[in-house]
């Protein structure tokens, strides 16, 4: 993730730039990805805080413009292996069960060169679809 401003506003991207993003942003602009779960490494390395509750945020496309926007409805800070089958779920990517989101995230973080391990504090994020352009 990463936190750009747009008008004002912290941005989200998410996933990596190309095919997952866009497939990423696709779900959001659907109304199916409501949740999703950042390592809280990057925030620090990025030097940004935690999103609160009826914040705004832009969501990016590759090009940096904005394809929506979500409102903050949940944050919460917890070890990997404490993300709950609610949170995964709500993160729309069609896994069929929480050991499958895990593995999926396991895999996507150890090729992004951080892997995680059970206790890796990670921050679950649910929002709501507010806008799109």
């Amino acid at each position: 993730m990463v936190w750009p401003r747009v008008d004002g506003m912290r941005s989200l991207e998410l996933g990596t730039p190309g095919e997952m993003r866009a497939w990423l942003n696709g779900l959001v602009v659907s109304g199916v990805k409501t949740a999703t779960t950042g390592l809280l490494a990057e925030y620090a390395a990025e030097t940004e805080g935690l999103e609160y509750p009826g914040e705004r945020l832009a969501v990016l496309d590759d090009d940096g413009a904005p394809v929506a926007t979500v409102e903050i409805t949940g944050v919460e800070v917890k070890p990997f292996m404490e993300v709950t089958w609610e949170h995964a779920a709500a993160e729309g990517e069609g896994g069929a069960s929480l050991d499958d989101w895990r593995a999926g995230h396991r895999r996507y973080w150890s090729r992004a060169g951080t892997p995680v391990q059970d206790d890796t504090p990670v921050v679950c994020l649910s929002f709501r679809l507010t806008q799109t352009p």
